[in-house]
């Protein structure tokens, strides 16, 4: 789970810098600001999604002697 946690906190990172980066070149003043919260919900969709697939999954034995 840690590492699901830091993948995750990496990627909303990322979505800030792209966010930040469309602001400061002015392309976000001409996109709709419900366009811009869809594509900010599904950029978080698809990072959860990913985070979730890429987490180590293990299986625990148990001796029971």
């Amino acid at each position: 789970m840690k590492g699901t946690g830091l993948y995750l906190f990496g990627y909303f990172l990322l979505l800030g810098g792209i966010l930040l980066a469309l602001w400061k070149f002015g392309i976000l003043a001409s996109i709709g600001t419900t366009w811009i919260a869809i594509g900010l919900i599904i950029a978080i969709g698809i990072g959860i999604m990913i985070a979730a697939a890429t987490g180590r999954k293990s299986t625990i034995e148990v001796d029971r002697s």
